[in-house]
Parts: C-alpha cells; structure tokens; sequence
C-alpha cells in the first residue's frame, strides 16, 4: 500500500517537470515569470503543496520550477491557500537557506497568517523574533498593525511589551548616533532610556546607563532618580533602591511625593513596615504633602503584614481627618484586606458605602467579597453579587469570572463552572491563566483528565502561557487517576522544561507514591526534595506515615 501512494506521488511530481528538449537539456518553461516586469508564483508549485504539504518533494518542486527563494517568494505562498502549518514550516525552511534572511515583510506576512487563524500564541512567538532580529526595522505603520492584532487577541500586556522594545531599539540607535556626532545626551533622554530598559527588565542596562550618565557629567534629577528606584523596587532590589533614594538626598535632589510613595510601596511590600512607616513621617520634614497614594500605600502594606491589620481603620480615619478624599482604590484596597482577614461584613458595609459615594463598580472589590463569600460557603449570595456587577458594568473582568468557577467547581457544579467559562468568551472577555487553571482544576477534581489537557492546549493555542500552577493541577490529577508511574515521569519532564517543579509538585508525587506503597522510590525523592531545600507539607508526611502504618497492620 506505501509503495503505490509513494508511485503515485512520484507520477505527480514527473507531471510538474517541465518538457525536455531533443538535445535532453531540461530548461524552466515556467521559472522566476514575470507579467510587465512582475513576478508571478508558478501555480503548479502551490499544487504541489496543497498535495505533498511541505517536506522533500516541494523542495524538488522548487528546483525543478527553478524558483529562486528570496523575499518576493516568502511573501508569495504567505499570500495562498495553504494550510498555515505548511506555511510555517515553509518559513522556517527558507530560514536556512544560505544567503538568504527574513526581513520585515516576510515576518509580517507570516504574522498575518496567523492572526487571521487565531493561532495567536505562535503569532505572539513570530511577532518577538521580528522585534529582535537586528536587521528587521519595525515601521510606525507596521507597528500599529501588530498592536492592533495584540489586542483583538486581548493580549494587552504582550502589546505594551512590544511597544516598548521597538521604542527602545529606536532611542538606543538615537543615543548612538548623538555619541558618533559628539553631542551630549540630556537629562531626559538618559532617563527615558533607564525607564526603557527597566520595561524591557534589562537592570544591569539601565544601572550601566546611570553610571555613564555621571561618567558624561550629566546630572541626574528626580525624574531619573524616580525611574532608577522604581526600576530597581518593581526588580526586587529594595537595598539598591533605598540606597540611590539615600544617595539622591546626598547629591542635594530633594525627593517628592512620586519618589516617596514609591520608595513606602517597595519597603512595604519586602515586609519592612517600620522602614516604611519611618520614610512616611519624614515626609514632613522632607516637605512632601502625602497624597491618597501613599495612605492607601500604607494601609495596604498594613494588611499584608496580618500582625498590623486592626491599625488600618485608624489610618484611614486619620486619612480623612486630613482632607483626603478616599480613591475607588482605597476601597478596594479595605475590602480586599477586611475579606482576607474575616471581617466580611464589614467588607459589605464598605462596598455599599462606595456605591453611595457614586464610585463606579469596581470588578476588583467585588472579586475580593466573592472570593470571601465562597470559601465561607456562602454560594447563593456570591453567585447574587456577580449578577449584581454584570447588571451595573454589562460585563465583569476575567478575574471575577475565574473566582466564580473556581468555587463551583469546588462544590461539583462542573456544568455551571463550563458554562461560565462559555458564557466569558462569547461576552468577549477573554480567559487568564487564572479562569484557565480555574476551569482545569475542577476538571480535574472530577477525574476528567483529558478534558483538562485539551483545555490545557487550547490555553496555549489562544496565547495564554500556563504557569507552575496549571502544571500542579494536571500532575495532581495524573496522581489520582494515572497513578505515581505517569506522575513521575511528568514531574521529569517539568524538570527538564521552561517551569520547574516546586514543593507542590513534589509534594503531589510523594503523596501519590506513598499510597501505592512505593516507599524506596518515596524515600529517593525525598532526599530530592531535601537537596532543593523544600518541605514535606503536613499532609503529605501524614499520608505517608498512614501508609506505613497500613503496611504495618497487614
């Protein structure tokens, strides 16, 4: 049976050869044409795809038609009927081929072919190779249509992302050629340039400019001061921005309220509320009036610290007592904290007291209160607040959405949480990671294994990369269902990819082979986990020792 298919393939590909002359020397009746000096694709070539897709045979087609691979022929069979996974491997081919590179014109057309299929997560891929490869200029027309694919795709942080790369290519090139004409970068373009690279998360460019912008004895302002601490606080690197906040004072720059509030978030985020609340009192000293911003910064760091959290009410009053009107943030940030310490019902009694304030329906407050309502069991008035925000807004955010099924499908309602899920899509609100995991996990719950992966890969065909958690979720279910052989091998493979397993993830395996029994193997990986530095969780060291004791008994 191959042999004939393979015959018949054969004969198809003779019928494509062009005729040969009575001297036998084969010439292309059909190679580059051209109709008033324009190229035309020979549309025997496109056949010969449609027929054999992209593999060895097309390539002998190419040679046989004597088509000469170069941009025009790129963008050519981009423009066909094909399928967009031939093209795509057509595209990588060409790729290879020497002499040859993709520019601009190439990449979009590809792009276009998969915006058009809503493959956007391989159009997301296509879209950064092009931003990087150095000998593709992104043009403002261009640029406009790949944020504009970004967004229908609702990929609105990929968008911003892209924006700032091309932007930041630009002003390097720009910095360069002041520098090759001897003239002296400002103040602003310095600063522009480290707030570029800190969006790009290149700290050690954007600390590399500072020093040269001192080396150059340009003087850095607050503006680059704000840029440098807020770059390095977003990174993580709280001593290196409390030391350029001390430094700046030191250089004679007087912070502002910008700096300040930023520099209170950052210590209050790393946990350092007396830091924090230090700088915050200083702020008359320094002539910094505080703003909203800086008493919700407060409050918020005060619930995250859980020990301070019965102080926030008095700042708040204290906040109003200075003439401070509350911000719908502030709200959110009260209600969020009031539900995440079991005060509920004072969350409710905040979020009427918004409503009355006329603040528009704020999805994240209303998030945090269903959230709340669901882990109390309190489905009926959860589900009544969510109708309540769909009724005000027309809509509620993809949060608010995920929040919804995921305790659904904690209680087994799996057909309301896939409905809902539905029903998001088609009100266009398009699905997080969180909706997405949310979804899977009950799936999983309910042993629907392979639903849970289909829905793990159409995450990925829809530009939603998965994080540790939606791994945890299949591997929990591969545990329960598959049994601790399929879970192993997932959690090699997790070893072996871009998102590495965590505690959970061990912890899930252990579990899995202390109930079969398995304990030499239990016993290898928990002298694993030890090497990583992670724990055994409470539950899982108790399933191990009933195991035991099971084993014991018997």
């Amino acid at each position: 049976m191959a042999s004939s298919e393979s015959a018949y393939k054969s004969e198809i590909v003779r019928m494509f050869h062009p005729p040969v002359r009575q001297c036998e020397e084969p010439i292309a009746t059909i190679g580059p044409r051209y109709t008033h000096s324009v190229r035309v694709l020979d549309e025997r070539f496109i056949r010969i795809l449609k027929i054999f897709k992209w593999g060895p045979d097309a390539e002998k087609a190419l040679e046989v038609l004597m088509l000469r691979v170069d941009h025009w022929l790129v963008r050519e069979v981009m423009k066909t009927d094909v399928g967009v996974n031939v093209k795509m491997q057509f595209f990588r081919w060409a790729a290879k081929r020497r002499n040859y590179e993709h520019d601009t014109s190439t990449y979009m057309a590809l792009i276009r072919c998969l915006d058009v299929v809503e493959q956007y997560g391989e159009m997301w891929k296509m879209i950064q190779e092009m931003v990087r490869n150095p000998i593709c200029v992104v043009t403002p027309t261009e640029l406009s249509e790949v944020i504009r694919m970004l967004g229908n795709a609702k990929m609105i942080s990929k968008e911003i992302a892209i924006f700032y790369q091309i932007k930041a290519r630009k002003s390097i090139r720009l910095l360069n050629e002041m520098k090759e004409n001897r003239m002296q970068p400002t103040a602003k373009i310095y600063t522009m340039l480290i707030a570029l690279f800190f969006k790009l998360d290149d700290v050690h460019g954007a600390l590399s400019l500072f020093e040269e912008m001192r080396c150059q004895y340009c003087r850095p302002d607050v503006f680059t001061y704000t840029e440098l601490i807020r770059g390095l606080g977003k990174s993580g690197r709280i001593d290196e921005a409390y030391h350029f906040f001390h430094e700046m004072q030191r250089e004679g720059c007087r912070p502002d309220t910008v700096v300040m509030n930023n520099m209170i978030n950052f210590l209050g985020k790393a946990g350092r509320l007396d830091d924090a609340i230090k700088l915050f009192q200083e702020m008359e000293t320094l002539r910094c009036i505080p703003s909203v911003v800086t008493y919700n910064t407060i409050m918020k760091a005060l619930f995250e610290s859980k020990s301070h959290a019965s102080e926030v009410p008095s700042w708040f009053e204290r906040m109003k007592g200075n003439g401070i009107s509350p911000s719908s943030f502030t709200y959110s940030i009260l209600i969020d904290g009031f539900c995440k310490t079991n005060r509920t019902e004072k969350a409710m009694m905040l979020l009427e007291e918004m409503d009355e304030k006329g603040f528009p329906p704020c999805p994240v407050a209303y998030c945090s209160l269903i959230d709340a309502l669901g882990k109390a069991k309190r489905y009926d008035l959860a589900c009544e607040l969510f109708q309540e925000l769909k009724e005000n807004c027309g809509t509620s955010s993809a949060r608010v959405y995920a929040v919804m099924i995921k305790h659904l499908g904690k209680v087994g309602r799996l057909d309301d949480a896939i409905n809902m899920f539905k029903e998001m899509n088609q009100l266009g609100c398009t699905a997080d990671v969180y909706a997405y995991n949310a979804l899977m996990s009950g799936l999983a719950r309910k042993g629907m294994l392979d639903e849970a992966l289909t829905t793990m890969r159409r995450m990925q065909e829809h530009g939603c990369i998965p994080d540790i958690n939606s791994y945890n979720i299949i591997l929990n279910g591969l545990a329960k269902t598959g049994g601790p052989h399929r879970a192993m091998e997932m959690l090699a493979n997790m070893k072996q990819s871009a998102i590495r397993p965590d505690a959970v993830s061990y912890n899930t395996v252990l579990g899995a082979l202390s109930h079969a029994g398995m304990f030499e193997e239990a016993a290898k990986l928990m002298k694993e986990m030890n090497t990583l530095g992670f724990e055994y969780d409470l539950i899982t060291y108790s399933s191990i020792l009933e195991a035991i004791g099971n084993v014991d008994h018997e």
